[in-house]
């Protein structure tokens, strides 16, 4: 067999002739399944999508249990509705969405008709792509997003590129090699579905063996893009994964992972005996990588606290805000909020560290299974061995004269959380945290920043250039990022202008179901205040929402049965169902 770029550095070398014949079986099948793809139209690819939703349909309580399962969440764990929707809700709304844009297409209309488009500032051009549907205005409203694209984007090239591949549905991108996530069971699939439906390639996904469990149920849900060669899932570890890389007749690579696993696949292994070899051809610029490659590498994520009058029930439902930004997945997330920026003036810094203590204490135990994992732990508590330790989790507090250096630079994937204090108030304080945010921490890939109504109102246009100046690719305003990933047609992705040599949080974009081009970041924007605190007579001019505490916080006492009821009534409908799941919301 021909050397390839990863056999030169002989990390596949343990492969086997099977083992290696067996991933060239599945790439010659994705070859043939690539001819039968592009002589698709694009009515019938929405027609597909269909069909796979109908199979993820009936697979939600398998996946759900499964995961759980695999992540040590019991039947009875109050925090097991994290799978719910960060898998089959996930995949649902996405190929929903898919679905939506591919027909709109295949009808001969306009990716983006019927959806709104704006003016952003700096010459940049805003795509209301949040929310679509009418059922989503009224069960999370309160909640928008917009995609906004590169500076220089009219509206009108705006929509003259949207569809991406689907605009040329007949020419082929190839076979594209996916190496999936192995912390969120939704993240592989949904980076699958971006391969075929962004870039008409045909994709082969090998699985991070934390989710080897899940392998059965995705051979069997996707079971429609699997039979003609659109799809097809390979377990292995870093051997498999070192061929694939390497083999020739894949035409390109998508990672959703670390940097340092990026750093090996387009450079070389960082250690061992081929390290010199790699140190060399970074310097040299001659990648060992010889095919694109987009990735997404996570970061450490700021949760900028803009000081303001907030009431005791704001301290509050903000503090358990940060703490599920931080607990959620037991911190194994690339977008779990790290580092809290808040006012060292605000005259109610103080109840708020005490409220964001409580919170963080109080919140459920639940494994830290992530590999490596206690690793992390260990290395956060060398770093800041005066932090808190609370049960199963760290909170850094960083005093003046601390050194913030290294929670503000390690993405330590595990339950840490860094609170640091800039003097100033008002605009003087939000440009000044704006700035260490995009300075002092690692990464560009989300950023999160709470304002309560009457500050954000104070600061008029002051308020949008300090969003327009953070360098992320997502950035929520009184929401989690997260809920931006879950929502199909914004964007996911670090800011653009990362390269092979400095790749920071990754290159490139997925989800994106409007299928835009030239996008530089999605924003999101939430209720300051839940239900019934959100009723215009005691909100201050904030937004309405009917959601009382969202299921997804960490601290929401029936969360795991709300998460289950909205993805059952995702999957297939049933208005008696939703009223029940929206009553057991009310006893959040």
């Amino acid at each position: 067999m021909p050397m390839t770029s990863a056999t030169a550095v002989n990390p596949a070398a343990g492969l086997d002739d099977d083992e290696r014949a067996r991933l060239d079986a599945a790439i010659d099948d994705l070859e043939a399944g690539s001819r039968t793809w592009t002589a698709l139209s694009v009515g019938q690819r929405a027609t597909l999508l269909r069909a796979v939703r109908t199979a993820v349909a009936a697979s939600v309580e398998e996946w759900a249990h499964t995961a759980s399962a695999s992540k040590g969440l019991g039947g009875s764990h109050p925090l097991r509705g994290e799978e719910w929707l960060a898998g089959p809700y996930s995949v649902l709304g996405a190929l929903d969405a898919y679905a939506e844009t591919l027909t709109r297409i295949g009808e001969g209309r306009n990716a983006l008709e019927g959806i709104r488009i704006g003016r952003a500032p700096g010459g940049r051009t805003r795509v209301h792509a949040f929310p679509l549907t009418g059922l989503d205005r009224v069960l999370l409203s309160g909640f928008s997003g917009e995609v906004w694209l590169e500076p220089g984007t009219t509206p009108r090239a705006a929509r003259a590129s949207a569809g991406l591949a689907q605009r040329t549905p007949h020419e082929s991108g190839g076979v594209g090699l996916v190496l999936g996530a192995g912390n969120v069971t939704s993240i592989p699939v949904l980076d699958v579905l971006y391969e075929l439906l962004a870039h008409n390639r045909t994709a082969l996904l090998k699985v991070n063996p934390t989710q080897d469990a899940l392998v059965p149920l995705f051979e069997h849900a996707f079971a429609a893009l699997i039979e003609p060669g659109f799809l097809r899932i390979v377990r292995g570890g870093g051997d498999v994964g070192a061929y694939l890389t390497g083999h020739k007749r894949l035409a390109h690579v998508h990672i959703t992972g670390s940097a340092a696993t990026f750093g090996a696949i387009a450079w070389g292994p960082s250690n061992g005996p081929d390290a010199a070899a790699a140190k060399r051809r970074r310097r040299e610029d001659r990648p060992l990588l010889k095919k694109p490659i987009t990735a997404e590498l996570g970061g450490v994520s700021p949760i900028i606290v803009v000081p303001g009058e907030w009431t005791d029930a704001d301290l509050r439902f903000h503090a358990e805000h940060i703490a599920t930004m931080r607990l959620q997945n037991s911190g194994h997330n690339c977008i779990a909020g790290q580092v809290v920026i808040m006012s060292s003036d605000w005259a109610q810094a103080d109840a708020f560290r005490a409220a964001l203590r409580r919170a963080y204490a109080k919140a459920p135990e639940r494994p830290i299974w992530y590999p490596r994992s206690d690793d992390r732990m260990r290395q956060a508590n060398d770093d800041y061995p005066d932090a808190l330790v609370l049960g199963d989790r760290l909170l850094v507090e960083i005093d003046p004269e601390g050194d913030a250096t290294a929670v503000e630079n390690t993405e330590y994937f595990a339950p840490v959380l860094g609170v640091v204090a800039l003097p100033g108030a008002g605009q003087e304080f939000l440009d000044a945290a704006v700035a260490h945010a995009n300075e002092k921490l690692q990464g560009t890939l989300g950023a999160n920043l709470l304002i309560d109504p009457a500050t954000q109102k104070a600061l008029g246009t002051g308020f949008e250039r300090a969003i327009t100046e953070l360098r992320y690719g997502s950035i929520a305003v009184n929401a989690w990022t997260a809920f931006g990933f879950i929502t199909p047609t914004l964007t996911w992705g670090a800011f653009p202008g990362n390269t092979l040599q400095d790749v920071g949080s990754g290159i490139g974009v997925v989800h994106n179901a409007l299928l835009l081009d030239h996008v530089e970041r999605s924003v999101l924007h939430g209720p300051f205040r839940p239900f019934p605190r959100s009723l215009p007579i005691v909100n201050g001019g904030g937004r309405f929402t009917i959601l009382p505490k969202p299921p997804w916080f960490v601290t929401a006492r029936t969360g795991a049965v709300v998460s289950e009821g909205l993805t059952r009534f995702r999957a297939n409908g049933g208005m008696l169902g939703l009223l029940k799941t929206l009553v057991q919301a009310l006893r959040a």
